[in-house]
């Protein structure tokens, strides 16, 4: 585990300099506290009890002509030092959160920046498999593992052992004896931790899976009001909210009491331990071989030395928990990506803008579980400016078809050529460039309307928007929104209707100018007028373009120059419509299952 949280070191590293003055400060702290119980020694032995001063505080003081060795000037003393101390580490605290508040905050950010990018990268495969909230939990609460790893495993282990090392070292000159005594609750303490730490880990990843099944939840229900409404399930799904909060929170109490036990358990040790110091330490004083201020003094070091080992040897029992965040943000950082650049992938070469998209299967296979293909062995072709429909019942392979073009999946069995190179010898990044999609679902941001159109081309100007909603049908509308093309049109455009909607994505993908275009049954949830306007829209959209069809209503794809059937993952026939209705096969009976039996079959 210790070798995966070194890939942490990365994002730590970048905060050196940030770290080099956490570092100093807290050795300064440390200082600073070795320091703090001497006014208590100077208080009682000098100016109480009237022991003569050290040689050497003794020729300080008389350089100061404002102090003399009596005890009222010793007592001010006292106070003043202990007052300049305490000023002195109050200071030094503030100054330590800042710069942790700056440096802590910066790793953060950029670690889940990494995720953030690592998530984008992941294929469709990987984001149907695992509920979004799991990902935003990762994102959001997971990433603060390495500020909690710099502080547990680096400031924190170096600012006891300085401590330890130096109130040690004082500590010892004072009484040897007793030093040793105090020295001998480690091999406890070590005890506790590795006792208490596989426990705490186990408690902590489960109550970290427990509250991620609860925000995934969350998230799935309020991503579906309308549904959630129109059914009426809302008792049904407030009982399962309350079941997984009441499991998080059975599983926290689980872990706070194991948190609880490890701190009673350490604090019995120490105190046993300060007990045993406090007789031996009393009996040294009445036989004068120690002072009662050395003693103050001794007993505030050991308290001092207990916390800096207890500290020390929970490092072990204080990175148990942080070990389930490590994993499941590493895990994400390590997932191998199904989809991602080869070695040497090159770019396109350059063609003649009428020239480009011209798309080839050869003996293409898929499937999401090794066993259970979806497609089988799909071979076609396509010319640069032209129109293929997909048609066939649900479930037969048609949107997995077009998502390979774009890479969103990679063939298990075959290759797809993208003008005569194989998709995956192309970088990623220029391959989606001569790509543009309208989907079902258009999938608007909550952004303005410009900038949603913008989408795919950001350096756009304001008059290519403008010029591109025209062309989709959409400028009118937009104008007769609050701020025009400056509205912000909500999560996932709900305030417009969904001819609206897909109007937007429709001048989105006229703006981007891609010579591939994939049509996943965009005009399938319209009414008539909607769906009139949209197919306008689509006609310019798709001119000069090679164009993918997935449509529902047969009708919509009458003028495509091939229309290719699938059944079962397979082409059963390809043709024109008048082809294919005179072959009187599977088209001819979806086409009479919509049109002669006046149903709109699942096509």
């Amino acid at each position: 585990m210790k070798r995966r949280a070194a890939r942490l070191f990365p994002y730590i590293a970048g905060q050196w300099r940030a770290l080099t003055v956490i570092l100093a400060l807290t050795l300064l702290a440390s200082a600073t506290t070795a320091l703090q119980p001497w006014p208590m020694k100077i208080l009682v032995d000098h100016a109480l009890r009237g022991d003569p001063l050290p040689g050497f505080l003794r020729e300080k003081l008389a350089r100061i002509y404002l102090i003399s060795p009596d005890p009222a000037s010793l007592i001010l003393l006292a106070a003043f030092a202990s007052l300049a101390l305490f000023v002195i580490n109050s200071m030094l605290d503030t100054a330590l959160n800042w710069a942790w508040a700056v440096a802590g905050q910066r790793m953060v950010y950029d670690l889940a920046g990494a995720v953030f990018a690592r998530l984008q990268r992941l294929s469709l495969l990987f984001h149907t498999r695992r509920p979004v909230g799991d990902s935003i939990s990762r994102l959001s609460t997971d990433t603060w593992c390495v500020y909690s790893v710099t502080s547990s495993l680096l400031v924190s282990p170096l600012q006891q052992v300085f401590t330890l090392a130096t109130v040690g070292g004082l500590a010892w000159a004072l009484d040897p004896d007793l030093s040793f005594v105090s020295f001998a609750l480690a091999p406890l303490l070590a005890g506790s931790s590795l006792y208490f730490g596989k426990r705490m880990k186990r408690r902590a990843h489960q109550t970290r899976e427990a509250q991620t099944r609860l925000l995934s939840f969350v998230q799935q229900v309020l991503s579906s009001i309308p549904l959630v409404q129109v059914f009426a399930v809302e008792d049904r799904n407030k009982r399962r909210f309350l079941e997984l909060s009441q499991e998080a929170v059975r599983l926290s109490q689980r872990g706070a009491l194991i948190n609880a036990s490890f701190g009673m358990v350490n604090g019995l040790i120490t105190t046993a331990g300060m007990a045993v110091i406090l007789f031996a330490g009393g009996q040294r004083v009445l036989a004068g071989s120690l002072s009662l201020g050395g003693l103050l003094v001794f007993l505030a070091y050991i308290r001092t030395l207990q916390n800096a080992a207890g500290g020390l040897l929970q490092t072990y029992g204080s990175f148990k928990p942080l070990e389930a965040s490590i994993e499941r943000v590493l895990d994400l950082l390590e997932t191998p990506d199904a989809v991602a650049d080869s070695p040497g992938a090159m770019a396109l070469p350059p063609r003649p803008a009428g020239e480009r998209g011209q798309i080839r299967f050869e003996n293409v296979s898929f499937a999401y579980e090794p066993g259970r293909p979806v497609l089988k062995d799909v071979s076609f072709e396509t010319r640069p400016g032209e129109s293929i429909a997909l048609v066939g019942a649900t479930g037969a392979g048609k949107s997995t078809l077009v998502s390979l073009i774009p890479r969103f999946f990679d063939p298990t069995e075959g290759r797809i050529l993208f003008d005569g190179l194989d998709v995956r010898q192309i970088r990623l990044t220029e391959l989606r460039e001569q790509i543009s999609i309208v989907l079902q679902d258009p999938f608007l941001m909550p952004l303005t309307v410009a900038e949603n159109i913008a989408y795919g081309r950001r350096n756009a100007t304001r008059e290519e928007m403008v010029r591109a909603a025209v062309a989709a049908n959409a400028h009118d509308f937009i104008r007769r929104l609050p701020e025009g093309y400056d509205t912000i049109i909500g999560e996932r455009g709900a305030a417009l209707s969904g001819g609206q909607r897909q109007r937007i994505a429709i001048a989105r993908a006229l703006l981007k100018n891609a010579p591939v275009l994939i049509l996943d049954e965009p005009t399938s949830a319209l009414d008539t007028r909607s769906e009139a306007l949209l197919l306008d829209a689509l006609e310019r959209l798709m001119q000069g373009r090679t164009c993918f069809i997935i449509a529902h209503r047969l009708s919509t794809i009458r003028n495509a120059d091939r229309i290719l059937v699938l059944e079962a993952g397979r082409i059963v026939e390809t043709g024109t419509h008048q082809e294919l209705l005179e072959a009187r096969g599977l088209y001819c009976r979806l086409h009479s299952l919509q049109f002669e039996g006046g149903k709109e079959g699942a096509a």
